[in-house]
């Protein structure tokens, strides 16, 4: 067995010996002055008259603070992202659809009155308001209207040209064409693009960059990169002290980058892919952004393992280091990956985050306060499935804590799923609410 005293690059081994340097040991995280949250119990979900039709014609139940209430508050096919109007209204994307729906929430524990805000756009996902202002992101470009009473006029495109299918370079192929959208304070709009498939390095050199986070000024105009090496960040959103943030959904079937046994036959398995590994590899990234910020793909990795290597590794989500990506950077010409600045914070490998919003001072009762929402979809491809859940980050002191659930159950025990969040915000009136695209509801949740 190699030891990791013994790792060479790609180009001065053979195959057998191929691996990668194993990351410096990062610095342990500081302790969260977060106070301890209470453990999840079984809670009910409610229905409400008219929600009642599958999944909810029959009893479901989701794990929660004690004395938390979950109600089906809204039925929207395809539900995804979210945001709060000015006048109290909660507005939500359906980019299959093609429209953002609008609903208003009525007297009691009753359900909202639903319209159709807008339709005929394209793939519309991303909304965020700056005053009166609404901000809408299609798969090729942003939209800005005014808002008022209810009603939306005056559209002017402030970000145009973005990839999406219909882009003749990309001739239909690319897999992540949501965008979505957050307005800086200082009125700035940033972008977010996907990467066209899984591992295509090309996307760092396309025009607009792909893989990125853009920004444009305010009202409109160029959009240029704010950020690189962004895979997919489909969540983003602005912090209470005014920072970029961005959740991403990074690379799938990654290679074992080190020359270590990982399946213990005895021999190194740089280079292979294995569902044990992958399982695990890489994490999903929440990170700060500043202007040129790089976070890595499809050269670096965050590296999530305690002990880079090792099946049996405690996985860290804080402040995580890089490492190579063997199959893309190998003797790290690509991309130098010990100057790439830690990630602040992560989440297991495929849990797939969607939307992220964040929940002010004084922010969730008791034990919670201020920190940031992430709608967690859930794997496709790990084996046992990265089950759905609304996740919590506390902020303190200008930082995220460590991932926490606060809704969870919406997996069963065979990997099978009743629900997938998509996103969850704080209303006015101090409730959750979540999307979810795949029982097609919006959730009410009630803090105690």
């Amino acid at each position: 067995m190699l030891t990791t005293s013994l790792l060479f690059t790609l180009g001065a081994c053979t195959a057998e010996e191929r691996g990668v340097p194993v990351p410096p040991a990062a610095p342990a995280p500081a302790a969260s002055a977060a106070e301890k949250v209470p453990d999840l119990v079984p809670t009910t979900v409610r229905v409400l008259g008219g929600t009642g039709a599958g999944p909810f014609d029959s009893e479901r139940k989701v794990q929660a603070p004690p004395g938390w209430t979950v109600t089906v508050w809204a039925r929207i096919d395809k539900a995804r992202l979210l945001a709060w109007t000015p006048d109290g209204q909660l507005l939500v994307s359906r980019p299959k659809f093609g429209d953002v729906i609008a609903l208003t929430p009525g007297a009691g524990d009753t359900v909202p009155a639903q319209r159709t805000l807008l339709s005929g756009l394209n793939q519309p996902h991303g909304l965020d308001f700056d005053g009166d202002t609404l901000y809408v992101a299609e798969s090729d470009q942003v939209n800005a209207y005014t808002y008022k009473s209810g009603e939306v006029s005056g559209r002017k495109v402030v970000i145009d040209g973005l990839p999406d299918a219909k882009s003749p370079e990309l001739r239909g192929a690319y897999s992540h064409a949501l965008k979505s959208v957050a307005i800086g304070e200082d009125g700035s709009i940033y972008v977010s693009v996907g990467s066209t498939g899984n591992v295509s390095a090309e996307d760092r050199e396309a025009s607009p960059e792909r893989a990125s986070i853009l920004r444009a000024p305010s009202g409109g105009g160029e959009a240029t990169t704010f950020a690189r090496g962004v895979r997919n960040g489909t969540g983003l959103a602005i912090d209470p002290d005014g920072a970029v943030w961005t959740a991403v959904n990074h690379r799938d079937n990654i290679e074992f980058p080190y020359a270590k046994d990982y399946d213990g036959d005895g021999d190194s398995d740089a280079g292979k892919v294995m569902q044990k590994y992958v399982n695990d590899h890489p994490m999903e990234q929440l990170a700060r952004l500043t202007q040129g910020r790089d976070l890595g793909w499809p050269y670096c990795n965050s590296e999530a393992d305690v002990e880079p290597g090792d099946p049996g590794s405690p996985l860290n989500y804080t402040g995580r280091p890089f490492v190579r990506d063997i199959q893309m950077n190998a003797d790290g010409a690509k991309l130098d990956c010990g100057k790439l600045a830690p990630i602040e914070q992560g989440m297991g490998a495929h849990s797939a985050p969607l939307g992220l919003s964040f929940v002010t001072d004084p922010g969730l009762p008791g034990a919670y306060g201020p920190g940031a929402l992430v709608g967690i979809h859930g794997s496709w491809n790990r084996n046992p499935p990265r089950p759905p859940e609304v996740s919590f980050f506390a902020w303190r002191n200008g930082a995220l804590g460590a991932q926490q659930t606060l809704l969870g159950g919406f997996q069963n025990e065979d990997g099978s799923r009743w629900g997938r969040p998509v996103m969850a915000v704080q209303g006015p009136d101090g409730a959750l609410y979540v999307s979810d695209d795949h029982a097609n509801a919006v959730y009410r949740v009630t803090p105690a």
